[in-house]
């Protein structure tokens, strides 16, 4: 308080002395000149005491003094305009005067606009950061739709800083507001696509200089950016095709692009267009892993391209780096022959899954519905065609024995009871001096041994 009164003193003096008065706006001081500068001092000791005490509307006139007279009172320090920001935001949420909020509203704009004229080169507070700031309180106190555009542009520009200016409420206000506008039609769904790309490009860059402290709050950000974008509406196939195809001859060797690109067309469920297979299997090439591998081949299995499914189950298996994974592969392996009628590579395929992993039933599953589906192919007589159907309860059976969990346990009992029915007859198998209970081997690709039952 006494540095204050004698800087008081020292200007009342000066304007003692001097003639004029001069407004810091004018001439670029941080004071002003003369009388000027006296009430600019006056007014800046009145309005730090009333912050203090975080009397706002007392503090209100004053800030606006120096606001309007004096914007570079604190030098190189933005307190006037922090502060003001503070302060305004406070009077807005308090006052219920329709004329007042607009003032208020008014001004904090306006706050924002004049700290970026005069320090938006401030290195760790730049125009970039003060516009994503300025777009966000916008939006706290005005929901309209001219609001919205202005906002995004806003954060548009925000996106663009340095990646330790950028806050992450930024990128997912903005993907926000684009989905808004999208849904008043005020955007196109070309415009929403564009504004995730920025949104998510800036989330990555975030993750990159991300700490401890900050990081659960990147990721949940990084959610929120995924989830708002694809419940957006605005990613169909179409857009995302129109948009992009153009651009994959230029961007087959970028893998970034490819996987995001792969990503959008994964969330607009697009996975049996051109560009999903093309994009796919670029990035495989250049990043070959068993995840990929096995997306392509499950690709090439809903296009019923055999060959190139096999193929790629063949990679992913090669590729897979434990037992659990190379099983499941050999199941879907399964899988393709078995569609295409390959009982015996189906069944090879079947029996490496259930080498691999201890106590899990779909191998067996899946040996019983190939043995069921192929009795057909073995033997001659009516009854030896339906003895396959002893081998697939004998696998069902197994299924069960192996592998107690509620799925196993229910699938294979519907499937004994399916299949059995087809089980011979006791009549047939008499004519043909076959007894129930004996020993039999099933010929042909099922080459299994068994015993007779009758239906």
């Amino acid at each position: 308080m006494k540095k204050s009164i004698l800087m008081v003193c020292g200007m009342l003096a000066m304007a003692a002395t001097t003639a004029f008065g001069q407004k810091g706006v004018d001439d670029g001081s941080r004071y002003g000149h003369g009388e000027d500068s006296v009430r600019a001092v006056l007014a800046s000791v009145r309005y730090s005491d009333a912050m203090k005490l975080k009397n706002y509307a007392e503090a209100y006139p004053d800030w606006l003094t120096l606001f309007n007279e004096a914007p570079l009172f604190y030098g190189t320090k933005s307190n006037l305009y922090s502060q003001g920001v503070t302060m305004l935001k406070a009077l807005l949420k308090a006052e219920k005067d329709a004329a007042k909020k607009a003032e208020y509203y008014g001004m904090l704009l306006r706050a924002y606009d004049q700290r970026m004229k005069y320090y938006g080169n401030n290195k760790n507070y730049p125009a970039t950061y003060l516009k994503g700031m300025r777009a966000l309180d916008m939006l706290a106190f005005k929901d309209d739709l001219e609001a919205k555009k202005e906002a995004f542009e806003l954060l548009a520009a925000s996106l663009k800083g340095a990646p330790a200016t950028v806050q992450a409420a930024f990128p997912a206000k903005h993907i926000e507001v684009a989905v808004d506008l999208y849904k008043a039609k005020a955007f196109d769904a070309e415009r929403v696509v564009k504004a995730y790309l920025a949104s998510s490009d800036a989330m990555k860059e975030l993750e990159k200089i991300q700490t401890d402290k900050n990081a659960q709050q990147i990721a949940d950000t990084k959610a929120q950016v995924e989830q708002r974008f694809a419940s957006s509406g605005a990613a169909d196939c179409e857009t995302i095709i129109k948009i992009f195809g153009a651009q994959l001859d230029e961007n087959k060797s970028n893998l970034d692009w490819l996987k995001l690109i792969n990503k959008l067309l994964d969330k607009a469920d697009c996975t049996e267009s051109d560009l999903y297979y093309a994009t796919s299997e670029y990035m495989h090439a250049i990043e070959p892993a068993a995840g990929s591998a096995r997306g392509l081949a499950r690709m090439y299995m809903k296009k019923n391209d055999t060959e190139k499914s096999v193929a790629y189950y063949n990679q992913a298996i090669e590729l897979a780096d434990n037992d659990e994974d190379k099983a499941k592969y050999y199941i879907e392996l399964s899988t393709v022959y078995f569609s295409v009628s390959q009982f015996s590579a189906a069944k090879a395929a079947a029996y490496s899954a259930a080498k691999l992993r201890d106590n899990w039933g779909d191998p067996y599953l899946m040996l019983g519905r190939i043995y069921a589906a192929g009795s057909k192919l073995v033997g001659s007589e009516d009854w030896e065609k339906r003895a396959g159907y002893w081998a697939a309860c004998d696998k069902f059976a197994k299924a069960k024995a192996v592998d107690s969990s509620e799925r196993v346990q229910k699938e294979a009992s519907d499937l004994i009871r399916q299949y059995s029915q087809y089980f011979p007859n006791k009549e047939d198998l008499f004519m043909h001096g076959v007894q129930v209970g004996q020993s039999y081997t099933v010929g042909g690709f099922i080459g299994e041994s068994t015993s007779v039952r009758a239906h």
